[in-house]
Order: structure tokens, then sequence, then C-alpha cells
């Protein structure tokens, strides 16, 4: 696992804005999405810049790094809480 990289999340409907020739992910189709599939995120190597395409998007949180994003993703946006009856 590189954990050498910068997240940044994003508003799923404005993946249409991704060049994915600047970051880590493929497609849209293998993007993971927030529980309620608002939500997104593009990740890029931390040596290299941050990608010109992100002043189109009106979202953005971040940029992360790796710990960071695994806190952001273990919560209740990301990961379904399991209520105990």
């Amino acid at each position: 696992m590189n954990i050498e990289r910068n997240y940044l999340i994003i508003l799923f409907n404005e993946s249409i804005f991704i060049d994915f020739n600047q970051v880590c992910e493929t497609s849209v189709d293998t993007m993971r999405k927030s529980i309620d599939g608002t939500k997104t995120f593009v990740k890029w190597k931390k040596n290299e810049s941050e990608p010109d395409f992100i002043n189109n998007f009106s979202f953005v949180e971040g940029p992360y790094n790796h710990i960071e994003m695994i806190t952001v993703l273990s919560g209740e946006d990301w990961q379904e809480i399991n209520e105990e009856i």
C-alpha cells in the first residue's frame, strides 16, 4: 500500500471534470462513493502537482494525507454504522 498520496473529496456528480490521467483512479466506475452516493474522492501522488482540474469543482474537502483520509473514510458518511438492537 502506498501512503504517499494526497486525497480530495468531491461531489460525485462533478466527477465528469476529472482528468483520469492526473489521478490514481482509472474511471468513474471504480471510484468509491459515500453511503448516500453524493461524494467520492480522487487521489494523486504526493510528489506530483495538484491536478489542474480541481478548480472546476464547486465543493471540495481536503486535501488530506493518507492517515487523515482513513479517519474520514471510517466516519458515518462512508461506513454503515451497525446499530445494536
